[in-house]
């Protein structure tokens, strides 16, 4: 009996022994060469003594520069560094499909750059060893992101998966910006504010009586539109908050948190949902809104916006969209009081709204120094080159600070700003995982009417909007089948009720084929990502 103990200790001592071999060696596979170490420059620039290549799959937005092989930013930052990016830029349209052939077939990229890859992918291709954990890499070679993630630490807790890794650097909104963590924001026409006598309106019955006494007035010979949007959505976005439901940003269609009872709640269920949604119907079947708004193309509500037809819309920034003398006759919306004395805008996103663009797979030889490339553009001096492009050529230092020249702000081909950078940068547009500077930016959102926009809706905006929550394997195929079943039905019933197509009578039976539907299960698994997302696994 005691041999066949010692036999066993030693079994056992031997196969602990394995365990561990195997997990350092995995933990150096994670990591480049000797070789690709001593080329490595641990700080300052260049990165790398001796120049390296990395083939990189990156989403392409069609507001980006054509070709990110010849980018002036781009071309002087291969200088600066020692690292040639060898861009193999995929159409976002075609982005999904082109990305899930790259993981399947094991051709893989050194770094998949702006791809928009799921939270689901990113844990099961991370699980498997296919992307490399980033953890250590940023604790070593990456100081401007571990010092972001240590002053925000929600935003870390936001990026690590359940395992405990970090598989991606994220797009981020800036957490202290209410600007950049607004979606669409709402817009009142004051010129017809003005003839009507009204005042911006300031509760659910205000605009309701707004929407009416526009409809029946008519700007430049058109007829006012009260309502509009590229979408039903964006008025559902604006109106949330005034009957209390959405309460944890829009990242999550259908869950809240119970204001009451502080759970979590499944909330197109709720009676406060039900009454939205009869308030959305009187609007709708009154005719205050666009009648084409569930079918309506974005190019029909650009035309009319730039006839000035509108009233009121949820929708970004005017001016750019209709243009000065149109655009300028706009003024911020107000968050609405509702009928239970709910005010809030609920319209917001979690600084991590979007986290799969910055992946290193495990065919990087060199990962040590692509994260260093990446963690440049997380300071200061990063930032304003990704943003801004090349001092002397599209920005100047001034006493109060960097502005872009007068060719990148009165361009003579009469290029937009934004045009006229993208010349020199591969911003704005696309998901580059990087953080959306506030000081540096061009991006439309931190233009003066939108920051007036923000500053006015600051004091209604939800606090601590949920990210998107990370889902075991098994979870999420249920949430694929199932999950996308309810979410289905709710926003066909959604439009049926407001249309008036189906009658609120109808509202326990709907409840009743939602529980039917498998409610329950759905809500459990949701129930378990926001108890992993809240201990901060």
């Amino acid at each position: 009996m005691k041999f066949q103990k010692k036999v066993l200790f030693l079994l056992c001592v031997s196969f602990l022994f394995m365990l561990t071999a195997c997990s350092n060696d995995k933990k150096e596979e994670a990591g480049g060469s000797e070789e690709a170490l001593e080329n490595l420059n641990q700080e300052g620039m260049p990165i790398v003594e001796n120049e390296i290549t990395l083939d990189v799959f990156a989403g392409h937005a069609a507001s980006t520069a054509e070709d990110w092989n010849d980018v002036p930013v781009l071309n002087a930052y291969e200088k600066m560094t020692n690292i040639d990016m060898n861009w193999n830029q995929v159409p976002v349209d075609g982005l999904q499909e082109k990305r899930n052939l790259a993981l399947a077939s094991g051709d893989l990229p050194d770094l998949f750059y702006g791809s928009y890859m799921p939270n689901s992918d990113l844990y099961k291709y991370g699980e498997q060893g296919i992307f490399i954990p980033l953890n250590d890499l940023i604790d070593e070679y990456a100081p401007n992101i571990k010092a972001y993630l240590e002053k925000y630490p929600k935003i870390k807790k936001g990026i690590t998966f359940p395992d405990g890794n970090i598989y991606a650097i994220p797009r981020l909104r800036d957490p202290d910006s209410p600007t950049s963590l607004m979606d669409d924001k709402p817009w009142i026409n004051k010129e017809i504010l003005d003839e009507l006598g009204m005042d911006n309106p300031e509760t659910t019955d205000e605009f309701y009586e707004y929407l009416k006494a526009a409809k029946e007035l008519s700007v430049d010979g058109n007829d006012v539109i009260p309502f509009s949007s590229v979408s039903m959505d964006r008025l559902f976005h604006w109106l949330t908050g005034s009957f209390g439901v959405s309460n944890k940003g829009i990242l999550h269609g259908s869950i809240d948190e119970d204001p009451e009872t502080g759970e979590l709640r499944f909330y197109r269920a709720a009676d406060e949902y039900k009454q939205l949604l009869e308030y959305m119907n009187k609007l709708y079947t009154e005719g205050l809104i666009e009648q084409n708004i569930y079918s309506i193309e974005v190019d029909h509500f650009l035309a009319n916006g730039a006839e000035g037809k509108y009233a009121a819309m949820n929708f970004f920034n005017p001016k750019d969209y209709f243009g000065e003398e149109v655009g300028g006759r706009y003024i911020p919306g107000n968050a609405l009081e509702g009928p239970n004395g709910d005010k809030l805008f609920t319209s917001v996103i979690s600084p991590v709204n979007s986290l799969g663009h910055f992946s290193i797979t495990n065919v990087n030889e060199n990962p040590e120094a692509t994260i260093r490339w990446i963690d440049y553009f997380w300071s200061d001096e990063g930032a304003k080159m990704f943003f801004m492009g090349l001092e002397g050529e599209t920005y100047e230092e001034t006493p109060d600070g960097p502005e872009l020249t007068e060719e990148i702000t009165n361009n003579p081909d009469g290029l937009t700003v934004q045009e006229a950078l993208a010349q020199y940068i591969i911003n704005p547009g696309g998901g580059h995982p990087v953080i959306e500077n506030p000081e540096y930016s061009t991006a439309p959102e931190f233009q003066p009417e939108d920051l007036e926009n923000a500053e006015n809706m600051a004091p209604y905006l939800i606090e601590e909007p949920w990210p998107f929550f990370f889902y075991e394997e098994e979870e999420q195929a249920i949430l694929e089948s199932l999950g996308a079943d309810i979410q289905k039905y709710v926003a066909e019933m959604e439009a049926q009720f407001v249309t008036g197509e189906t009658s609120f009578n109808e509202w326990d039976n709907y409840v009743k084929t939602l529980e039917e539907m498998g409610l329950d299960e759905y809500m459990e698994i949701q129930e378990k990502a926001l108890e992993r997302y809240e201990e901060g696994q």
